[in-house]
Order: structure tokens, then sequence, then C-alpha cells
């Protein structure tokens, strides 16, 4: 079995459901299939073979997802490319993946012609320009070009389908190799985590050059024959209004999305009824964002939390929405098709209630890192995943996220966690988000700094958050410094850039 596969069995078994709407148009499985096999024949006939890497550049669209479904439907290895990046560092993943051609969008053209000189191997440059591009083919005349051709028996379930590219928070992005086996072992645990039924009707939200967003939220919905209601860009009112018409039934995103669709002026007034199942993951969910939730979606029973990493393709955890309420802070059980536990410094298993780096070890762990022996080796040792994460678990084995490995804050010989005291700001009624880094501290090495965004209409001081943290926290964890700044910065999942916040000079108002 492959992932190609996948899209030509729902076809088979729902031709006229509607896979996809996108801008207002509707294409059903039976279309879907018949364009996304034109295009993997077009692709063919330019001279690439199973195993080229085909870069993939755009805002999630119709075509991007047909792209992506011809790509593994005959062995080509899809490579997203994050379109928040600047040009010198899409040329860099171009040119470390050995991308051959590059699918992209119109927005896009002026980036890649200031940077064609630098991408030697890029051949083919294939857009939706109709005809207006100096650089690339249209993008639906190629496409009628091609013979149908069907989904190849050759692809195998070893064979690489993703090359998926971290963040590069710690340096240059390191292309994470996924098989078509790990995607299929992430399909069967999510599922069975997220207890995702066919039919569904998914807004894809996420952008797909991320592992969640495509993995989960999109491939799923193929697999299980839902309809994928695609989003270009966030917007709460417009987000509002896609639910209202399209009777979405599953929704998915990061707490800072669902607090900006919380707070829009327009929510009180949208029909949210539609919707079913929720899921939340990239960051931490509040409780008191879950409560608000359950309220604005009055037919969920609760929120399904989702933890994972691109390297396991990526699922790992999820608490669902049962025990959504009664384990505040939790991701959840390991999900049943692989293994996950805590390990200290020296490898060694932790006890309950003991901080330790979470391993993880499984068919959903990819292959390596491309072309990067050395990366892979420090992340895979002894055939188990080190993520990177600190986390504790509970005596029922339920885990809990306690930091980033590499973000814990050593002060005075003390490990301090900026997660616990962010899971404490939280918890004030005038708080809306906060992150908390490191920073220098001459007498006792490094102590906290926390970023604070009020509610709107909300006011407070450096020393009233302060005072508020001794009261919930032994007082050597508390933040030194505290600065009040108008949002956090994300990245495109959702998540706190933290490495950012560190580059703010010291200032604002402190203790």
């Amino acid at each position: 079995m492959n992932i190609g596969s996948l899209l030509s069995n729902t076809a088979t078994k729902f031709p006229n459901r509607d896979a996809m709407v996108c801008r207002g148009v509707r294409h059903s499985y039976l279309e879907l299939d018949h364009r996304v096999g034109c295009l993997a024949g077009a692709l063919l006939q330019t001279g690439l073979k199973p195993g080229d890497r085909v870069a993939l550049l755009s805002y999630n669209s119709d075509y991007l997802v047909e792209s992506y479904l011809a790509l593994v439907r005959v062995g080509l290895v899809a490579t997203p490319v994050n379109f928040r990046l600047v040009g010198p560092e899409m040329a860099y993943i171009l040119n470390n993946s050995g991308a051959k051609a590059i699918i992209y969008g119109p927005e896009f053209e002026d980036t890649l012609a200031e940077i064609r000189q630098d991408v030697p191997n890029v051949k083919l440059f294939i857009s939706p320009l109709q005809g207006k591009s100096e650089l690339a083919t249209d993008y639906e005349s190629f496409l009628q070009s091609g013979p149908w051709t069907a989904c190849s028996d050759k692809v195998r379930e070893d064979d690489p389908c993703q090359i998926m590219y971290t963040s590069g928070t710690t340096g240059r992005p390191k292309g994470a190799v996924i098989t078509q086996r790990n995607v299929i072992w992430n399909l069967f645990n999510t599922i069975h985590g997220r207890e995702d039924r066919g039919g569904q009707v998914s807004i894809i939200v996420g952008p797909l050059y991320h592992t969640a967003a495509l993995n989960n939220h999109l491939t799923i919905q193929i697999a299980l024959g839902g309809t994928c209601l695609l989003v270009r860009k966030f917007e709460p009112e417009s987000m509002l209004k896609l639910i209202q018409d399209e009777r979405a039934t599953t929704i998915s995103g990061s707490p800072a999305m669902y607090n900006l669709l919380l707070q829009h002026p327009a929510a009180g007034d949208s029909d949210t009824s539609s919707i079913t199942k929720c899921t939340a993951g990239a960051d931490k969910l509040p409780m008191e964002t879950k409560r608000r939730l359950l309220e604005f979606f009055p037919n969920i029973k609760g929120i399904y939390d989702v933890y994972g990493c691109t390297e396991a393709s990526p699922c790992i955890t999820i608490l669902n929405e049962r025990d959504s309420m009664r384990k505040d802070g939790s991701v959840g059980l390991a999900l049943p098709f692989l293994n996950a536990k805590l390990v200290d410094e020296q490898g060694q298993p932790g006890l309950v209630g003991e901080v330790g780096e979470l391993v993880c070890q499984g068919p959903n762990v990819m292959q390596g890192y491309h072309n990067d022996l050395e990366a892979t080796e420090a992340a895979i040792k002894d055939g188990w995943l080190h993520t990177g994460d600190m986390a504790v678990t509970d005596d029922e084995g339920f885990f809990y996220i306690v930091d980033r490995k590499k973000d814990m804050i050593v002060s005075g010989g003390e490990n301090i966690y900026p997660r616990e005291i962010e899971e404490v700001l939280y918890t004030h009624p005038d708080i809306a988000e906060a992150a908390v880094v490191a920073m220098p501290d001459a007498t006792w090495g490094e102590s906290g700094r926390a970023f604070i965004t009020l509610k709107q209409g909300k006011s407070l001081d450096a020393k009233q958050v302060i005072e508020f943290c001794k009261e919930h926290l032994a007082s050597y964890k508390k933040p030194k410094r505290v600065d009040f700044i108008a949002e956090l910065p994300r990245n495109a999942s959702g998540k706190v850039l933290k490495k950012e916040l560190r580059k703010i000079p010291l200032g604002g108002r402190e203790d």
C-alpha cells in the first residue's frame, strides 16, 4: 500500500462526494483522482523518475493538493517549502534537497526569479500563471498534457515520499526524510487517537508545508472520504462564515488561532453548531481556552490535544476528548502503534513524576535527515527518536510536556522550566498570552524573562506579575524581568518563536 492509493480507493467508493472546496470551487473525488492522474503522467513525461525531489511552494490551494497527491502517486518525493522564508532561505532548501522541479503559487514568481541562478539543479518550473510567466510552464496546460496514470504498484512502503524541513530553530533547517510507511502508520495512530470517522467536513487552515496539516488534517480526510475546506490564510471572520456556510464538522488549529477566533466581534453571532470535533496542537492550550471552546462549539464534548514532531510524521501522543478536562496540561497517552518513554541524561528510564526527555520508537519515525548523518545519529540513538522535549508522566501513563530541553533555565544550579511559569501566568485573568525565556544573570548564571500580552482593556505592571508568580511558584522560579508586548512572534503553525524573543534587547520593565 502507498499514499497514492488512498485517493484512488476513496474515488472508487465515493466518486461524487466533495473531496475539497477551495475558493468556492468544489472538486469531487472522481474529478480529483482524474486530475491527479493526469498531472502525475505529465510529470513523468518530463523525465522525472521515482525518487526525484519536487518542491512545492504555495499557500493552501487546490493545485497544491493535486500536486502533492500526484507526486506520491508515482514515487516522486514531495519537498514542501515554507512560504514565509526569504529567497536565500528557499534556495538553501532547494539545493539541499536536490529538487529538480518546483510547483509554485503565482505570488512567488518574483522571489524565484531572483534566486533562479542560485538553484541550477531546478530545471522545471510550473505555476498557474496562465502564460504570464517567463519562468514557468502553465500549470493547467501542463496537467492537461499528461496521460492519465494510475497509482504505481512499484512504489513501496519503505520508499521516501516527503522531505519535511524543520523550522531551523538551532541553525540551518534539516530535511526529515519521511517514507510512505511512516505516513501510513501515522494515519493509523492519529485516526485511533482522534477517533476520526468517515465523511467529516474538515477545515484545513494550517499551512500544508507543515507536517501536521499535510499528514494529519489533509491526508486523513482523503483516506476516510472526508471533505477538505481549504483555507488560504486564516482570518477569523471568513473562518466563522466558512463554518456556517459549509456546515463544517471538524476544525484543527493552534491555541493562537482559537484565541483570535474567540475574540472576534462576530464570534457571538455565528452558528457553530455543526462542529463536532475540535483538535489542538503546536503549543499548550490553556484550560480557560478549552472551557471557552466548549461553550463556543456547543456540540463537542471535549478537545483533542495532539503532540508530536516532524521527525515522527508527526503524532506521538493524543489526549482524547474524554480526558481533556480531567488531565489539565497533559498531551495524553502514547499512541498504540509506537513506544514512548522518558529517559535521563544517561538514557536510563525515568520514574513517574521525574522529568526526562521524551523518546519514541515505531514505524512512524523518519528514515533520517537528508544528507546529514551526524544530525541523524544525534536524533536517533539505538532506534529511539530523541524529541528534545522534557516531560513527566503520571501514575496512569499520561504525558505532560514540561519544556524544550534547550529552553530549560539553569539558575544557581536549579533547573527551571519556562512552561511551568507560563502555565501559572495563563491563569491570571488579565493576561492573554505569555512566554518565558532565559536571560543572562551575573549572580545566578541565568534567570527567567517573561513576555506578556494583556487582554484588551486590562493593565498590569511587572511587580504585579512577579508577585502573582511568587504566590503560585517557588520564589527561585519567578521571572526576574517582565516585558509587555503587543503580540508574541509565532511561526505559521502557531508555535511561539522563542529565538526571536531572546533577540529583543534587555529593556522594558523589570523587578
